[in-house]
């Protein structure tokens, strides 16, 4: 499903991961501006965390069988269940997240998109501890004779990227001038269509779209770029009672296996260095 910039804002209301989410029309919020609370903690409607997004982005959310699931929803149920309430989930666009434009108009309480955590974001929206350490992958047509990102441009090939994203910049930063899509779906089709012959994207959008056979036959990894990325959670500035409650979780359930066993439902084999991204209890 892709995105464009003047597509409806929707809003997606969660029960848990478990009972699975369902889609509501329009947006509410109580109009307190956080006059609302979740055990102490303020929220913009009473009875919810809600959450911004910006969809598709598997394996942290997308869409499967009607419903919005994926690693960073699971890890914000485990919040919204501390807080003693249901998560919801606006599907919004993702310049929105750098500036911090929908939390600061009250319209969600957190937002959870895979964003990696920089200093040019800081100065917009306060980040939770990281909980996840990303890479970059190069992925490319097999038939295109590319082996690694410096052939993209030796070659003469055309590199796609998503907008306002850190592999975007990076490509950007190494002299590329590089295809923008949208979303994710929109840079892997343009991939599969032929509009682009390499892609950068981070390296879990990747492993699950190669578990597609049919992908898999046809595309591959010829780099894996280390860009040092973590991801985080971001809250309106000022946010501590919110920032506490998501850091808290993070580490509970580091603490207690849970961390693990959501990495291996959507990301894939959990590796200790995987845990780096997920602060420890102490």
């Amino acid at each position: 499903m892709n995105s464009v910039l003047g597509r409806r804002t929707r809003i997606l209301a969660a029960t848990t991961a478990t009972a699975g989410l369902l889609l509501v029309a329009g947006c509410s919020s109580d109009g307190g501006g956080g006059k609302a609370t979740a055990k102490g903690v303020p929220v913009v409607k009473a009875g919810q965390l809600t959450t911004c997004t910006h969809l598709p982005y598997p394996p942290f959310q997308s869409e499967i069988g009607g419903k919005v699931q994926g690693f960073d929803v699971s890890l914000i149920d485990l919040v919204a269940k501390d807080l003693g309430v249901k998560q919801a989930i606006v599907d919004t666009p993702f310049e929105n997240f750098k500036t911090g434009a929908f939390l600061n108009s009250g319209q969600c309480d957190l937002a959870a998109a895979g964003m990696t955590i920089t200093e040019e974001r800081k100065k917009n929206v306060d980040f939770s501890d990281p909980y996840f350490d990303a890479t970059q992958a190069v992925l490319v047509d097999k038939k295109s004779g590319i082996n690694s990102l410096a052939d993209v441009k030796s070659k003469g090939k055309k590199l796609g990227a998503q907008a306002q994203t850190t592999g975007e910049d990076y490509v950007t930063k190494k002299g590329f001038d590089p295809v923008s899509f949208e979303s994710s779906d929109a840079v892997l089709n343009g991939l599969r269509t032929g509009q682009v012959q390499a892609v950068v994207i981070d390296y879990p959008v990747v492993q699950g779209w190669l578990k597609d056979k049919a992908n898999a036959d046809a595309f591959k990894v010829v780099d894996n770029l280390n860009t040092g990325e973590q991801y985080g959670f971001t809250v309106k500035k000022g946010n501590t009672k919110l920032l506490a409650a998501i850091n808290k979780a993070i580490k509970g359930a580091k603490a207690d296996g849970t961390y693990k066993k959501l990495y291996e439902q959507w990301i894939g084999p959990y590796d200790q260095s995987a845990a780096s991204a997920a602060p420890s209890a102490s």
